[in-house]
């Protein structure tokens, strides 16, 4: 009796420090994967949740799809290949709205390819979608985290930060260059209790994935089923990640109960990357 009573009491504490009522969240690349999983589960914990895209009517549905207990949902339509008019557009709503507490940098990867036949846009297009976007979020954003007294910045980037992954040469490129941004920007502002920390994910069940997938079975004349079957078989569970799985990790950086963890590059990716 004892013992059950106090497993039900540590599973309450959990909850109420996983409990992001009153907390507003913004998640780009909300309208699908592990965006779309990741603004589910925050508004599930009690968070009033922004979903950032390009596609509005993507964008309509995927806030009518959030859980709604008296929470104030709601979308910005905005490009990443422009900076500019994503700083406007977050400007303006930061204006209206008070800011957040908890944001999310989720964007899709660059195009595969051996990083020696790269053009040099490829590597521009992903530099401005991925870190200078990232930039611009963060610079309009952390203002509201030090008057709130709390932030958290979660960026979504790939085990490739620890293991460069072949055939994917301006992805393991631009992704490494956003982890050491977001390292320093770690050391820069854990004085204002806002907390700065990378979600690695592997090989998750995505569109992404999906493309890849397509495109590995393009070059080797192997099925898609073939290629799939070979990629799971490099992951010690031997699967693929569900996008709410990935979702998980980020909702506890996001939490009071993640308050001192700052600054690190969190794989959940099954256990396939070699490195510790």
């Amino acid at each position: 009796m004892t013992f059950q009573f106090l497993n039900r009491s540590i599973f309450k504490l959990i909850k109420m420090n996983l409990n992001l009522k009153n907390k507003k969240a913004l998640v780009c690349g909300s309208t699908q994967g592990i965006g779309k999983a990741t603004a589910i589960l925050l508004a599930q914990e009690g968070a009033d949740v922004t979903l950032i895209a390009r596609n509005e009517e993507k964008l309509k549905q995927g806030v009518s799809e959030l859980s709604n207990n008296n929470q104030q949902h709601n979308y910005i339509v905005a490009d990443f290949q422009n900076p500019s008019e994503l700083k406007g557009k977050l400007d303006q709503f930061i204006k209206e709205n008070h800011g957040f507490h908890i944001l999310v940098n989720n964007t899709g990867g660059p195009a595969g390819g051996q990083i020696f036949k790269a053009d040099l846009s490829e590597f521009e297009s992903a530099f401005t979608q991925h870190l200078k976007c990232n930039h611009v979020l963060v610079q309009a954003i952390v203002p509201s985290m030090k008057s709130f007294g709390y932030g958290r910045i979660i960026n979504v980037i790939s085990t490739s930060v620890k293991q460069p992954l072949d055939g994917l040469g301006v992805s393991n490129t631009i992704r490494g260059a956003v982890a050491s941004w977001s390292k320093t920007l770690a050391n820069e502002l854990g004085l204002f209790n806002i907390t700065v920390n990378n979600v690695l994910p592997g090989a998750t069940g995505t569109e992404r994935l999906s493309e890849i997938i397509n495109n590995k079975s393009n070059k080797t004349g192997k099925s898609i089923d073939e290629i799939a079957a070979m990629m799971q078989g490099s992951v010690p569970m031997k699967r693929f990640a569900k996008p709410e799985e990935i979702a998980n990790a980020i909702i506890f950086l996001a939490s009071e109960a993640a308050s001192y963890i700052n600054g690190i590059n969190l794989p959940v990716d099954g256990g396939r990357t070699k490195s510790l």
